[in-house]
């Protein structure tokens, strides 16, 4: 016994020690404070992150939209300036659509999407990290030009050529707004094809034992969806930028007539990204309002299988259709026809999926609470931009209504009223998954009702608007053109609009610090995010590895709790003989990779070129002092009665 004690004294006081290493080679274990955040590989906290700087982004667009309609709320009105207003409608799309929208999808996608297929984490956490810093890298180049003498971007979120050009820039000599606007994007870019890369790889490598694809919850589906459309169509958009970058700052001539370039040509590059986007930014709302349906309705969603499919040929036959945004640039008869075809054939997956969440409504238990308020408002939102969504598939009725205010009403209401319709049903449905407090339903509801009349009193009266002659993108126009009442109105329900927003974050800002704590599943949820042992979930989602019986696996678990329990404990002792429940350890490499990109793409939009290399430099080293960090790691131990323990022995 002597013997041994002595020997085991020896083997743990006398091994060789790991040398010390710089801060940054130092795995931060930091569980609460700042640190804790800016060295984070959780997906929950990643998910967050997205979430608070996608809303505050869509609080600055709003406002930019504000501005819009005071503008526009009477005829020769010099509220704004020309040039104001264009870098407004600019930024305000760029904004909402690349800022907002996309980050609040990829929000849900983080926090949800694990805890959906009973993961512990995304496949690759550290490049997970990474691919959020990046956004954010990009999202400051974007909004940068306000603060300097650039100024905003001023070419429209589509950046037509010759627009972009050198010679339109008029802001002063050397303008750098538009190279701003270019590298931001492709930064943007860089980083929704990298988080794409990890909701594949997680969905289709690291399922729970029994969740077989088709048990996939539908929102599971639409982001694995989402994510192909992205790593497919982003590579146009970034050739696109990439040629522009070149004419802006080497002189070269993909688009300039005069050096035998073609403007066409970013229009085609551009539309062939633009419109699967279309898909990015509504899959997601359709897959938050599948999960959300059924659970209100007290029934499984109705035709599960048609709902995935028609997802599947939406993303399928979005990569066919792009030239409807160009009828008027005199593609020819043919390809005129085909794709007015293609857009109507694009219009019968939207609907079956309409009749499917219809199917799922009818003989159901239906609860009235605010999700389900919303997510019915998104069906019929989204519906009224599908209908003005299919008259622009055929060419006549669309060469009237091209660059019309009428376009702006339907992309409207498809991404307001669609997707951002389902975000806030999204945000209400899973706060007190996340946050473990209870949205009260009459402030919820109001901010509903509010935020719905202003959105109709906006947008409705576009419709007459364009089909009057009133053209997008219009500064200033004169009393007799007939459009002073409609723009009075929509400018009136902007305010609406906006109130009802800010009541909607007022809401959810209190109910965050002192809404009533509940405890899990409050909805009667039927999916596995809701079966977390605790709200918020623990940093590991599970105590033990779920098994997955049946497409509702949380429903399912409801009703076999015994069985389950069991299952459950034998699961838990197989774990801890293999070590226990592995955890990602933190990380410094993604943040200081991604503040390389943002040191290099700030010097190489303002042309300063030595600036650039040491940015790129940076984010070389940043790779690889990531690389020779190593996987790392700790472990965590379940005792006899089911609680937590960490062992941070491993770390290193």
């Amino acid at each position: 016994m002597e013997a041994a004690l002595k020997s085991a004294y020896t083997e743990k006081d006398h091994a060789p020690q790991p040398a010390v290493r710089p801060w940054f080679f130092t795995r931060p274990t930091a569980k609460t404070g700042i640190v804790s955040w800016l060295t984070t590989v959780d997906h929950k906290k990643i998910g967050l992150l997205y979430g608070m700087f996608s809303l505050f982004f869509f609080l600055v667009g709003g406002f930019e939209a504000l501005l819009i309609r005071v503008q526009l709320a009477v005829p020769n009105n010099t509220f704004l300036t020309h040039q104001l207003y264009n870098e407004m409608f600019t930024m305000h799309a760029t904004t909402m659509i690349f800022l907002a929208v996309m980050p609040l999808s990829a929000a849900f996608f983080n926090y949800l999407m694990p805890l959906q297929i009973g993961a512990r984490d995304v496949a690759f956490p550290r490049l997970n990290g990474f691919a959020f810093w990046v956004f954010l890298a990009g999202a400051i180049i974007l909004n940068v030009g306000w603060f300097t003498k650039a100024g905003a971007p001023d070419v429209g979120w589509f950046g037509y050529a010759p627009l972009t050009s050198n010679q339109f820039s008029t802001h002063f000599k050397g303008d750098v707004s538009t190279d701003l606007w270019v590298m931001g994007l492709q930064i943007l870019g860089v980083s929704s094809v990298i988080g794409s890369l990890n909701f594949i790889v997680t969905i289709i490598n690291m399922r729970a034992p029994g969740l077989t694809m088709m048990r996939l919850p539908v929102f599971t589906w639409m982001t694995l969806f989402t994510a192909f459309l992205i790593i497919l169509s982003f590579p146009a958009i970034t050739i696109a930028l990439v040629e522009l970058m070149m004419d802006r700052s080497f002189g070269t001539g993909f688009f300039e007539v005069s050096k035998g370039g073609l403007p066409i040509l970013w229009q085609h590059l551009f539309w062939i990204f633009g419109h699967p986007e279309v898909y990015i930014l509504i899959l997601p709302a359709m897959g938050i309002v599948s999960e959300i349906l059924p659970t209100f309705s007290r029934k499984p969603l109705f035709g599960y299988p048609i709902v995935v499919f028609s997802g599947a040929v939406i993303g399928f036959l979005g990569f066919g259709v792009w030239s409807h945004h160009m009828f008027t640039t005199g593609l020819g008869t043919m390809a005129t026809a085909a794709f007015s075809l293609a857009t109507m054939a694009i219009a019968v997956p939207t609907g079956v999926k309409i009749f499917n969440w219809i199917g799922t409504l009818w003989g159901g238990q239906i609860h009235t609470r605010t999700p389900m308020m919303f997510a019915l408002g998104f069906i019929w939102m989204f519906m009224m931009g599908g209908f003005s969504g299919v008259m622009h598939s055929a060419a006549p009725a669309d060469a009237q209504q091209q660059d019309s205010y009428f376009v702006v009403a339907h992309f409207h209401y498809v991404l307001i009223g669609g997707s951002i319709f389902a975000l806030l049903a999204g945000i209400h449905f899973y706060f007190p998954l996340v946050f473990g407090r209870m949205v009260s339903e009459f402030w919820g509801k109001l901010s509903f009702w509010v935020i719905f009349i202003g959105f109709n009193v906006t947008f409705f009266p576009m419709h007459f608007l364009g089909l009057n002659g009133m053209p997008r993108r219009t500064a200033v126009y004169d009393g007799n053109m007939g459009w002073n009442e409609g723009n009075l109105i929509a400018s009136i329900g902007a305010f609406i609009l906006g109130i009802g927003i800010f009541i909607y974050f007022v809401v959810i800002v209190y109910t965050y610090a002192k809404g009533k704590k509940i405890k899990r599943d409050p909805w009667d949820a039927r999916t596995l995010e809701w079966a977390v042992p605790s709200v918020p979930p623990p940093e590991h989602n599970f105590h033990v590895t779920p098994t997955v019986h049946a497409r509702d696996a949380f429903w399912y678990e409801k009703t076999h709790a015994k069985e389950i329990a069991e299952e459950n404990a034998l699961h838990a002792k197989e774990e801890e003989s293999h070590g226990g429940i592995h955890m990602p350890s933190q990380s410094w490499f993604p943040i200081l990779t991604a503040c390389g990109m943002l040191f290099g793409g700030l010097c190489f939009a303002h042309h300063f070129f030595p600036g650039a290399i040491v940015g790129g430099v940076l984010t070389f080293l940043g790779v690889i002092g990531w690389a020779f960090e190593g996987p790392g790691g700790y472990h965590l131990h379940l005792d006899k009665d089911g609680n937590v323990k960490p062992d941070h022995g491993d770390s290193h």
